[in-house]
């Protein structure tokens, strides 16, 4: 998937829980979030804030599709709250290959 495939699939299934995302569909939309955050932060605080609301459903709904495609839930995203040890877990599964037969797929 290429990068503008990506960021319109992220916001076509803006609020889609459902179904798997790929690799390259989940660490492309991290990028697009990364690089407009710190360009909007450049021009305005309020600008990047206002980003990162608008993106924050679409980029939880990206990932909880991206741990389905490992075969995990979604909700084990929440391990991100727990500094550091959440969050090397959460790259780790989200960098990892999807497994083909999942209970996710629909």
């Amino acid at each position: 998937m290429t990068f503008t495939d990506s960021i319109r699939t992220c916001f076509a299934k803006y609020a889609d829980f459902n179904g798997c995302a790929i690799r390259s569909e989940f660490w492309w939309w991290v990028l697009f979030n990364l690089v407009a955050n710190i360009a909007l932060g450049v021009v305005s605080d309020k600008l990047s804030a206002a980003f990162t609301i608008a993106t924050l459903l679409p980029y939880i709904a990206v990932t909880a599709r991206r741990l389905h495609d490992t075969d995990r839930s979604g909700w084990l995203q929440l391990l991100g709250f727990i500094p550091i040890i959440g969050w090397v877990l959460l790259i780790y599964w989200c960098s990892q290959e999807g497994k083909s037969p999942n209970r996710f797929v629909q």
